[in-house]
């Protein structure tokens, strides 16, 4: 299946399956993840199920929209809390396939993307879901959205893909920003006019015109890139295969490795309102800054679940998706 290759290969790095000299943990670690997040193809008339414990399945990606929070994952999960993730309620949505990405431009508009290339819409908070996209030729997923404002927005993915929208999604259109298919797995804006993606075997492609043209950056590593977070208009971290940390504070031009003390790939970084940075990954790596993102201290959850991704509750509270579905822990 084509998706399941594509996703040993953004989890693993098509560099890492070709090497002998890979350790047994490293190769479970990388085959679990891609398993986890092979999903089943789906049709556009497939609604999701209930699940009394959804919040504690897998669950791909978190945001917040002003005091509400809304996550996705497997099986089309899509649930929604109001109180700074203490409790959830699931939506049923128009799809099973898995969701990979969630992002809300504001209270109430938010798209979510997965497989099947699926894309869906919300114009009331996340209370109900509209099904814009899907293919269902193939099984290859979106791995990230952003939009600009209400009309303009880009969804990306494996093999290259790369959809942009300017009326808010009503319709999609294909391009192509490289001429190689490597999977664009993250997506950032340091302001509306530069966007940066993250991409498989170290790949970066900024944008200096809201989206309209792309080029490459070098790079500074041949790896795979899962995540990008923007610190400032200025400074951003990349991140991902075998806890390899990037800093720039020239939008991209050149890059500073950061030290992290751990193998395992990152996946996720939140940037909290007293200026900390915190990253998560694989093993329940856990990764903190209190310096604009110079150094990091690494702490490991006990259970060493995975986490997936972060965001910060309105308290100061961190609140963080991954296998074991939602974990709510304190910030500073």
């Amino acid at each position: 299946m084509r998706a399941c290759d594509s996703l040993i290969r953004i989890y693993y790095g098509a560099d890492d399956i070709v090497s002998r000299r890979c350790n047994l943990i490293a190769i479970t670690a990388a085959f679990l993840i891609a398993s986890l997040l092979c999903a089943n193809p789906s049709t556009a008339q497939e609604q999701s199920e209930q699940a009394r414990l959804a919040s504690h399945s897998l669950l791909l990606d978190i945001t917040r929209a002003n005091t509400r929070f809304i996550t996705v994952g497997e099986r089309g999960h899509v649930l929604i809390s109001d109180d700074n993730g203490q409790s959830w309620k699931q939506i049923l949505v128009p799809t099973r396939s898995q969701l990979t990405a969630v992002f809300f431009l504001d209270v109430n508009h938010g798209w979510a993307v997965g497989h099947n290339a699926v894309i869906l819409s919300t114009i009331d908070g996340g209370e109900t879901w509209s099904h814009q996209h899907h293919d269902k030729q193939y099984d290859d997923p979106l791995l990230d959205v952003w939009f600009k404002d209400r009309n303009n927005g880009f969804a990306i993915g494996a093999y290259g893909l790369f959809l942009s929208t300017n009326d808010g999604g009503k319709s999609w259109d294909r391009r192509q920003i490289s001429d190689d298919d490597f999977h664009l797995n993250a997506i950032t804006s340091l302001n509306h006019d530069v966007l940066i993606i993250a991409a498989e075997q170290g790949h970066l492609y900024r944008s200096i015109d809201s989206g309209y043209s792309w080029s490459e950056l070098r790079s500074p590593y041949t790896g795979s890139f899962f995540g990008i977070t923007a610190i400032d208009e200025a400074s951003l971290l990349v991140y991902g295969l075998r806890g390899n940390l990037y800093r720039s504070t020239d939008k991209g031009e050149s890059w500073q490795k950061i030290e992290t003390e751990t193998e395992a790939s990152l996946m996720d970084a939140t940037v909290l309102k007293n200026g900390s940075i915190y990253i998560v990954g694989l093993g329940g790596n856990i990764l903190k800054s209190s310096d604009h993102g110079k150094t990091f201290v690494l702490k490991t959850r006990k259970d060493r679940k995975t986490l997936t991704a972060i965001s910060e509750t309105v308290s100061g509270q961190l609140i963080m998706s991954g296998s074991a579905g939602i974990t709510i822990g304190p910030g500073d």
